[in-house]
């Protein structure tokens, strides 16, 4: 039995309004298999939530970067059956930074309106040091693949400095895995002419990113598993509290 974050609420209609699409398109991608089926509540009202939304933008996003529905759906079928709304706005961000330039200038009013909330100056902060914002002036400019994963993270009880230390770590390491991979790939290419280094390279770049992404999603896990399970007070006897042996 699949379990929500939350309840689902919304409508079919307001899942459509929401995502900016039509209530016939939301249907259409059910049927393909792309949504899940909704929530069934009284009357056998069909119910959406925050996962429906952030995979709804998640296919857009891979409409944006010229993907098929044929090839979406095989995307899809890739992904762990138990994303939450936050893993799946990961995707979309990671599957947005596949574009060329995703940055955009925008006025303070402006981003204030795209994130949907109010930004104070420390949330404006955090977001630069997250490298989704650039201030300049009164205007800033905006990768907006990131944006809305970012404000999400705002919310996260780290402080700026842990922000920018962790930023670090993932962006020396990430260069590191994609210059050893760009170094295998040449030498898997190394005697194809020009048409073929291309065509290999777009159609391996979201493989080899989705594939990055989800094998470290597992490693965190697991790493956070394991720190969470040091950090658990011991009972006597060298039992962790909620492991005493039941009788």
């Amino acid at each position: 039995m699949t379990t929500h974050a939350e309840e689902p609420t919304l409508t079919i209609d307001e899942l459509a309004a929401r995502a900016g699409v039509t209530v016939r398109t939301v249907r259409f991608y059910g049927t393909k298999g792309l949504l899940p089926p909704p929530v069934l509540g009284p009357r056998r009202v069909g119910h959406y939530g925050r996962e429906h939304l952030a995979r709804l933008a998640l296919i857009e996003e891979l409409q944006h970067q010229g993907m098929t529905l044929a090839a979406i759906e095989r995307y899809l079928d890739r992904l762990p059956p138990d994303l939450t709304a936050h893993d799946l706005a990961v995707h979309r961000a990671v599957v947005s930074s596949w574009a060329p330039d995703s940055a955009e200038t925008l006025t303070l009013e402006e981003l204030r309106r795209r994130a949907g909330r109010p930004l104070t100056e420390q949330d404006l902060e955090r977001l630069a040091a997250m490298g989704v914002v650039e201030r300049d002036g009164d205007a800033c400019r905006v990768d907006l693949g990131l944006l809305r994963l970012g404000v999400e993270l705002l919310d996260v009880p780290l402080s700026q400095e842990a922000i920018l230390a962790a930023r670090g770590v993932l962006l020396e390491h990430s260069r590191t895995a994609a210059r050893e991979l760009s170094r295998l790939l040449r030498g898997e290419v190394s005697e194809r002419d020009a048409d073929d280094v291309r065509w290999l390279s777009a159609h391996m770049q979201p493989l080899v990113v989705q594939a990055l992404l989800t094998a470290f999603q597992r490693s965190l896990r697991q790493e956070l598993g394991e720190w969470l399970k040091d950090t658990r007070p011991e009972q006597p006897g060298g039992e962790n509290a909620g492991d005493a042996p039941t009788a």
